[in-house]
C-alpha cells in the first residue's frame, strides 16, 4: 500500500522519514518504506508481504557472493574480483576486522538475495580525493539473485539498510554517498527514489587500466533521515 505526504507538511526540523512515520495510515502492517522521494509529494509504502532484513556477512557467504557477481545483471558492472580466490582476497580483510569496511547480506523473507557494504570515505584517501567527499559515508550494493532484481525490491532493501543500519552507526554524519557508473540507469534511479541528488561526475581508475566514469550521488541525511547526534559519554 502506498501513501503520499507533502514536503510542506513537515514540521520545523522534521525529517522526511519522521514525517512519513507520523502521517502513515492507521493500522499499517510493517515498517514505512520509501517508494519515491524524488518529487513532491513524497511517496512511501508499506509491504506486509516481504520482510526486509540485513545481517553481517560471514566467510560462509562468500560462495553466494561469487555466484552473484558472476550473474549477468551484476557482472555488467563488476569487472574484477569474480573468482572464488579473488572474492576471498578482496573481502577477507574486512571479514577479519583488518579493514573498517562493514560487510552485509541482504535478506528477503529470510532468503539471502544480495550484499552491501558501508565505510567512511575518509578511510580511503585515494577515493576521497577522487570523489571530494572525505567526510561522507559511502556504500556499494548489489542484488545478486536474478529473481529479485528489477522488481523495486532494491529500493526497499536500500532504504532499510540506510535507515536502520548506516544512519544509526555514524553519529553526526551529514552525507551518504554512492557513485554508480554513469550508464547504470537502474542504480541511479533507485538512488533518486531514495532522495539522492546527482553531483560530480568523475573518472575512477580500475586495476586493469580502464577508467570508469561514475556519477556521485549524495543524500542530505538531516533532511531525509534526521539528525543523529553523538551520544555524550
Amino acid at each position: 500500500m502506498e501513501f503520499e505526504v507533502l514536503r510542506a507538511q513537515a514540521e520545523p526540523g522534521e525529517s522526511w522519514a519522521a514525517l512519513a512515520d507520523r502521517l502513515a495510515p492507521e493500522h499499517t502492517a510493517g515498517p514505512v518504506l520509501a517508494a519515491d522521494l524524488s518529487g513532491d509529494p513524497l511517496r512511501f509504502r508499506v509491504d506486509p508481504q516481504h520482510r526486509f532484513s540485513v545481517r553481517p556477512m560471514t566467510v560462509g557467504d562468500l560462495g553466494d557472493v561469487v555466484r552473484w557477481v558472476n550473474e549477468p545483471h551484476v557482472a555488467r558492472w563488476w569487472d574484477e574480483n569474480r573468482t572464488s580466490e579473488q572474492v576471498a582476497a578482496y573481502y577477507g580483510p574486512a571479514l577479519r576486522g583488518e579493514d573498517p569496511t562493514r560487510l552485509w547480506i541482504w535478506e528477503v523473507n529470510g532468503r539471502s538475495v544480495g550484499f552491501v557494504q558501508d565505510y567512511r570515505i575518509g578511510d580511503h584517501p585515494e577515493y576521497a580525493l577522487l570523489c571530494r567527499r572525505p567526510d561522507a559515508v559511502g556504500f556499494d550494493y548489489a542484488i545478486g539473485e536474478p529473481a529479485f532484481a528489477g522488481r523495486g525490491i532494491g529500493t526497499s532493501l536500500l532504504w532499510v539498510f540506510l535507515r536502520d543500519i548506516v544512519w544509526p552507526a555514524y553519529p553526526a554524519v551529514r552525507e551518504l554517498f554512492a557513485a554508480p557508473d554513469h550508464r547504470n540507469a537502474g542504480s541511479l534511479r533507485v538512488l533518486a527514489k531514495l532522495g539522492f541528488t546527482q553531483g560530480l561526475w568523475f573518472d575512477e581508475p580500475q586495476p586493469d587500466g580502464r577508467v570508469d566514469t561514475v556519477i556521485g550521488c549524495s543524500l542530505d541525511v538531516a533532511q531525509v533521515m534526521g539528525v543523529n547526534q553523538p551520544t555524550r559519554q
